[in-house]
């Protein structure tokens, strides 16, 4: 179950299906992701599939967490200092981005998960990861602006609160849409409030419910 080899398998299932960055790739086989789950579920951990974790919602598919810290990275054009992410979930995500950015402001609205979260993320020794109970889809206003942000949750639209958390040339990775979701890129123009938007992929993730109305 969290034998090297099985590791490996699921990095190679990921640079088959098209992820490039050796970071990222290197920071998923070496993140236990069997401890994200409940231990009925661990012997499922490296499939590269998503997995429920209570509560109506989901541990990502490693594919959908490697493309989407690719994207992030990748459009920001070099290591991120601070990022908001929206929906902790199990803290796989946050783990995976801790590792590879100066600072990771997580929102979390569901508090036994946050708990759990927390919990391990202590115990794997991240200890740049600030948590927050509250409203994802507002973000976290008092601790951007943020180089990027990423939501493990689709809106209906891209929030405004969002996009105006983004510091200067910032980089949100955001699901958006109901029935049909498309993975969203959107890159702030300088200082200013004019945002690039860019369709990426379709996808399908739980829903923001909150912040998903203009």
């Amino acid at each position: 179950m969290t034998s090297q080899r099985t590791r490996e398998r699921l990095v190679q299932r990921l640079a088959d299906k098209g992820v490039t960055n050796l970071q990222v790739l290197d920071t998923i086989r070496n993140t236990p992701r069997h401890w994200f789950l409940d231990e009925a579920l661990a012997h499922r951990a490296y499939e590269d599939t998503a997995l429920p974790i209570g509560y109506g919602q989901t541990l990502s598919q490693p594919y959908i967490v490697a493309r989407m810290t690719e994207i992030l990275l990748g459009a920001a054009g070099g290591r991120l200092h601070r990022v908001l992410e929206v929906g902790t979930g199990s803290g796989y995500q946050t783990s995976v981005l801790s590792q590879l950015v100066d600072e990771v402001y997580s929102v979390e609205r569901i508090k036994p998960l946050q708990d759990k979260a927390r919990e391990r993320l202590r115990t794997l020794g991240l200890r740049n990861v600030q948590m927050r109970h509250a409203d994802g889809g507002f973000g976290w206003p008092e601790a951007g602006p943020f180089d990027g942000i990423l939501s493990t949750a689709a809106p209906r639209f891209v929030p405004e609160e969002l996009q105006q958390q983004l510091a200067p040339d910032g980089v949100l990775v955001i699901p958006v849409g109901s029935q049909e979701q498309s993975l969203t890129l959107v890159i702030r123009d300088g200082d200013s409030d004019k945002f690039i938007t860019q369709t990426l992929e379709p996808v399908k993730f739980v829903p923001l419910l909150s912040g998903t109305t203009r």
